[in-house]
């Protein structure tokens, strides 16, 4: 049996330097590019910026995305010209995939941590 992929995230506020806490992530997956997208689960970031509550993908998922509702938390911060921000990346099974969210209230910026 074929160990599953495996999906975290963490939000850094790089406009204030620490991490941003009360963000709503929704992790989505589909098993090929024509494929619909199916919700997996949702969770709120804590007060390190991690969403820890995230589940394994099914098997066969070879994309996920990640939607962030960063709108809420950076109305707070001076406002919001990204609302939402959404990362698609493809997974592959039996690997872990961290991807961080660096955050301003003017751009943003991902990447694949460890």
């Amino acid at each position: 049996m074929t160990t599953p992929a495996s999906v975290s995230t963490h939000i850094l506020d790089t406009s204030l330097g620490r991490p941003a806490q009360g963000v709503t992530v929704r992790l989505l997956a589909r098993t090929g590019p024509g494929a619909d997208w199916r919700p997996l689960g949702e969770g709120t970031t804590d007060a390190d910026g991690r969403c820890r509550d995230l589940p394994a993908p099914p098997e066969g998922t070879d994309r996920v995305r990640l939607d962030f509702e960063v709108e809420p938390y950076l109305s707070g911060n001076g406002g919001a010209f990204f609302p939402e921000v959404t990362v698609t990346f493809a997974v592959r099974a039996g690997e872990h995939h961290h991807v961080p969210l660096l955050l301003s209230p003017f751009g943003y910026s991902v990447y694949r941590g460890s």
